[in-house]
């Protein structure tokens, strides 16, 4: 007899569909601001019945997630928070309406939709930095940062864009994927691919 395809069942659509599951409990997380049992608790459920009650279409670039580098981001992620909470403290206190800002132009290596989306979030979750656009087919950012007082703290910013994506691709990409990148130098913050370097904080 030949299968028929039919749909998975709740349990095993939400298993296949765990690093939804788990970007949403992050996300629902860092909302909160809290790390309670029961904000991590109903943050896996909240993310369990959005994936059960509103599926999405399937996805046709695959990810393929490393679990240690994936822990390594997000410890990345949490003293990057720090970090970056404390320098727009900073000036807020010193400068406050006199903080600089700009918008800037920061180019991408990623060619894929979730790569991008996942830069972009770890970019804007950034304190100091927001992506106001994504231009998809230029491949680049353009983003929103303070303090930027001289276009070597403009450059600094850019570095932190081309940080944020070397971590999505170690944690996220396929080594196929980061093979067919383009391997230009990426002069932002001072650095070339592969520099161990994260950015400027």
């Amino acid at each position: 007899m030949t299968p028929t395809n039919t749909p998975a069942d709740p349990p095993r659509r939400a298993w296949r569909r765990w690093p939804v599951v788990t970007g949403l409990w992050l996300l629902w997380t860092v909302l909160w601001g809290s790390v309670s049992p029961v904000v991590l608790v109903g943050g896996a459920v909240v993310a369990a019945l959005v994936v059960l009650l509103f599926p999405l279409p399937p996805v046709t670039h695959r990810l393929a997630a490393r679990p240690l580098w994936a822990v390594a981001l997000a410890g990345h992620l949490m003293v990057d928070l720090v970090g970056s909470a404390l320098v727009v403290a900073r000036e807020a206190l010193l400068r406050g309406p006199r903080v600089r800002a700009a918008v800037l132009e920061a180019p991408l290596r990623v060619d894929t939709d979730l790569l991008i989306t996942a830069t972009a979030h770890l970019t804007t979750l950034t304190p100091g930095s927001m992506v106001l656009e994504v231009d998809r087919g230029g491949r680049r950012f353009y983003i929103h940062s303070l303090p930027v007082r001289n276009a070597a703290e403009a450059e600094a910013q850019r570095g932190d864009v081309a940080a944020a994506e070397r971590w999505v691709l170690r944690a996220l990409s396929t080594t196929a994927a980061r093979e067919d990148l383009p391997r230009r130098a990426r002069r932002y913050g001072g650095q070339q691919d592969g520099d161990q370097g994260e950015g400027r904080r």
